[in-house]
């Protein structure tokens, strides 16, 4: 056995202190053995977890008329699969939500003009992908805050400093990404940062925004290393807020973590009951995802969710610039939450009906005016929008089936409101409301051209269901999708559209 053993060796090193540190970080800030075989077949296995997506199928109108959901402002899908594309990865399935690819575009959606924090644009054309069938978009725009009428700020920095964290695209990353935030801090703002791995502790007590040098120092001090103690973690991060708590201030837990939680509280189950406790306290919820190879989609989307938050994903300084620079006041601040969308379509206009993406984001229909559901938060400028696809009266398609005549129910049609395609209303509360506030828009048929954002927003849901492989596309053809985004990337300040597109000729490569 020993002799089996040392003939497969080719070398062996031994690195103490600095020079192993050096090469390999504060894993091996004791020292290491290299150890070098002639021949292997090593690699490095993907522990990245996503969730199941069931894709929503086509719902007939007349007997489910009603669709509701939460709104959905993470972006976070769309960078995780950039990332994937330009890796030359293949995507598995659970990474591509749609919504959140389209939602991480800017659309052309105009400042709302009355009380309420958003304002409401929708418009319908053909569907790209099956000429048989129309697209309807449904778009919100939250009302743009100006930085300095932002309340004052208390953030808790909670850091994962764990072992798994300890690469160039996570820690190191993520301490440069912070300090972009830090640099936008006013002296009214305060921050505190907890960093956790086998166990969880405070390295900085609530310094003012005023003192950057000394908050980013803290930041540079912070070195990686230990299990990942996320549970123990977020419990200090959400007693250190409430301690410091802001009466009408903006008091928000900031996360940062590949999502690897593996000491404690750590289970999906187990962290979702943990945040919905702490969600009561009036402290709100950032995510922020870094790395590969071990990044947890799913646990990161559930604390967003449930902790009445957002998720991102940071692969690139460019997109740490973006969340945490260009979107700070969408990022981090809340203007309406709970924001919940129903939809009631016309059944003399539409046969059927099929919400693209939010699959994890639906409601019983019951749900939409419980004050007690929880749902989607807005953000300073923030964008949110929804494609339907939908079958008009009278198409026969593969997609639905004939169903037999209700007995006891009347299929008669009300064609009192023959020019409406559908009514769609909205519910939110302020920030520190508990009490839901209504909105009805119309929309109405007739002859429209579609705007080139519409068209860009069908390129980037199409893309989406390529990727998926969706049963619901009759062309799949690259060629196609990449021409309608080129012919829609209208005002493209950042060059986001320019780069989507080079992301798509890359992806006919993998």
């Amino acid at each position: 056995m020993q002799y089996e053993i040392t003939t497969l060796l080719y070398d062996v090193r031994v690195l103490k202190d600095k020079k192993a540190a050096s090469l390999y970080g504060s894993r091996a800030v004791h020292g290491c053995i290299i150890i070098t075989t002639h021949k292997g077949n090593y690699e490095i296995k993907n522990k990245e977890s996503y969730e199941e997506i069931v894709e929503n199928s086509f719902e007939k109108v007349q007997t489910s008329p009603l669709s509701t959901f939460s709104i959905d402002v993470d972006k976070a899908s769309y960078s995780n699969v950039r990332r994937m594309i330009n890796n030359g990865q293949q995507i598995p399935a659970g990474a591509v939500k749609i919504e959140e690819m389209i939602n991480y575009f800017e659309y052309d959606y105009k400042q709302p003009k009355g009380d309420h924090p958003f304002a409401i644009h929708t418009e319908y054309g053909k569907t790209p992908w099956n000429k048989e069938t129309q697209l309807v978009k449904i778009g919100l725009k939250g009302k743009e805050i100006p930085q300095d009428a932002i309340p004052a700020s208390n953030l808790v920095f909670l850091l994962d400093v764990s072992g798994s964290m300890d690469e160039a695209n996570k820690l190191p990353l993520l301490k440069r990404a912070f300090k972009l935030l830090v640099n936008q801090l006013r002296e009214k703002d305060k921050v505190s940062i907890v960093v956790y791995a086998g166990a969880a502790g405070m390295v900085l007590k609530p310094t003012s925004g005023a003192y950057k040098n000394e908050i980013n120092q803290a930041l540079d001090n912070i070195s990686a290393g230990g299990s990942t103690a996320g549970g123990a973690g977020i419990q200090l991060a959400y007693k250190i807020a409430q301690e410091n708590f802001i009466k009408k201030g903006n008091n928000r837990v900031i996360l940062a973590t590949d999502g690897d939680f593996n000491v404690g509280i750590s289970s999906d189950k187990d962290m979702k009951t943990l945040i919905e406790e702490k969600r009561k306290s009036g402290v709100f919820l950032t995510c922020l995802g870094f790395g590969m190879n071990n990044y947890k989609d799913s646990k990161l989307e559930i604390l967003a969710d449930k902790g009445n938050g957002n998720h991102a994903y940071i692969d690139t300084m460019q997109e740490a610039q973006r969340v945490l620079g260009k979107e700070f006041g969408g990022t981090l601040y809340t203007i309406a939450k709970d924001v919940k969308i129903q939809v009631e379509f016309n059944p003399a206009k539409v046969q059927a009906y099929r919400l693209i993406g939010y699959e994890n984001r639906l409601l019983a229909d019951e749900d939409f005016v419980d004050d007690t559901k929880d749902a989607g938060e807005l953000g300073s400028g923030h964008t949110v929008t929804a494609l339907y696809q939908v079958i008009p009266v009278g198409i026969r398609t593969e997609y639905l089936n004939d169903i037999p005549d209700l007995k006891y129910t009347s299929s008669q049609i009300n064609k009192t409101f023959g020019d409406e395609l559908l009514t769609v209303k909205f519910r939110y509360k302020k920030p520190q409301e508990s009490k839901s506030i209504e909105m009805i828009h119309v929309l109405k048929t007739g002859e429209n051209k579609v705007s080139k954002d519409f068209s860009f927003a069908a390129s980037v849901a199409w893309f989406g269901m390529k990727i998926r492989k969706s049963k619901y596309i009759n062309n799949d053809q690259i060629k196609d999708i990449v021409t309608l985004a080129e012919e829609n990337r209208a005002t493209d300040n950042q060059g986001y559209r320019a780069e989507f597109v080079r992301l798509m000729n890359s992806y006919q490569t993998l």
